[in-house]
């Protein structure tokens, strides 16, 4: 590869991640079982664990503790992903995905899961990876009230105003 090719990303690359603190404590100031990790170099999403044993039938949905509690700094948020392997090999998922956890909530952490198979029930234990937390900063909106919104080239085309492509 030459060097004017890798020069555009050679300028987007960085010292790495911004490191944020976050706080944790156990659920009533324990100490807690499962500290949230990231399980590779450069994973953007660090894993939460179960706290318990459970069972998901199909078509049901948990609300699972992960017996943990964060004070996350202001200015910043955790959004809660699903597992791209628990998706794809066991059809588990989370309902409302991406949860948003607030800087101001100091509750238990929990994360509601949903079983897409038709046929199988899963099992999963204590410590467990159920899912995974992305930290990032976030912007206010100042909301301005007006008459009329400004013409754009799309308009109020909506969904599938692209055309569906096969």
């Amino acid at each position: 590869m030459s060097p004017q090719a890798t020069a555009p990303i050679t300028a987007l690359m960085s010292d790495g991640p911004e490191i944020v603190p976050v706080l944790i404590t156990g659920v009533d100031g324990k100490e807690p079982a499962f500290i949230p990790s990231y399980e590779h170099e450069g994973d953007a999403g660090a894993d939460l664990r179960s706290a318990i044993d459970f069972d998901i039938k199909p078509f049901e949905r948990v609300l699972v503790p992960t017996g943990i509690c964060l004070a996350i700094p202001d200015g910043f948020v955790i959004l809660v992903h699903p597992r791209s392997g628990l998706g794809w090999k066991k059809g588990i998922t989370l309902p409302n995905a991406p949860g948003t956890i607030d800087s101001g909530y100091r509750g238990e952490i929990k994360v509601p899961l949903v079983n897409l198979d038709p046929t199988h029930t899963w099992h999963f234990s204590q410590g467990d990876r159920i899912a995974q937390m992305v930290i990032q900063r976030y912007w206010r909106g100042s909301f301005a009230q007006v008459s009329a919104l400004p013409d754009s080239q799309r308009s109020q085309e909506g969904f599938g105003s692209t055309g569906v492509q096969n």
